[in-house]
């Protein structure tokens, strides 16, 4: 898994300016963060909330939600709910990208933590890659919470089961990746 030893999002955090129409974004002022793919990567694009209210929104949108600009001084939170970070884990799903594989597999361990995901067992499978080789993966079966909105607290949605790929990432790797979601959410995690 050398490909995430090197930084396999190189994506940018907030700028403080609209894309779409170079407003700077002040303090206390809501926007919309965005993920856009290009190529196999994800760039993140802030957009202004006069800009997307008027429906203008940028190619190749993956993702969004709703920010607000810090105070230059504010200490950096979180600026995405859970239910943001849950839609992030669901829409990844198909990725077959390494380092998008990497990167859902962060945010599980994440969702793990916030006690938003619950580890059920790991399934070993074995599928055959590019090279006509059969090998073995390891695939995490995990049940979400029913309401995220109760957090930690709420009842679990037996009914339902997310799977998440382990790419048997080592301890750089996941260092790595953490600082991408990191960069990707302005958050420290």
């Amino acid at each position: 898994m050398s490909q995430f030893q090197s930084s396999g999002y190189e994506v940018e955090r907030t700028t403080g300016t609209c894309a779409i129409t170079g407003k700077t974004l002040e303090p206390h002022e809501v926007y919309m963060a965005t993920l856009v793919e290009e190529g196999d990567d994800l760039k993140r694009i802030d957009i202004a909330m006069d800009a997307w209210d008027e429906g203008k929104r940028p190619e190749h949108l993956f993702s969004y939600w709703r920010a607000v600009v810090p105070e230059p001084t504010e200490k950096k939170k979180l600026f995405v709910d859970d239910e943001v970070l849950m839609n992030l884990l669901r829409r990844l799903e198909d990725a077959t990208q390494p380092q998008r594989v990497g990167f859902r597999f962060v945010l599980a361990l994440i969702l793990m933590r916030k006690k938003l995901l619950r580890y059920d067992r790991t399934e070993r499978r074995l599928v055959n890659n590019p090279a006509g080789e059969d090998v073995e993966q390891q695939w995490w079966c995990m049940t979400p919470k029913l309401d995220l909105a109760k957090g930690p607290m709420g009842k679990w949605h037996d009914d339902e089961t997310i799977e998440v790929l382990d790419p048997q990432l080592d301890e750089q790797q996941t260092r790595n990746v953490t600082e991408q979601l990191g960069e990707i959410l302005h958050a420290e995690l």
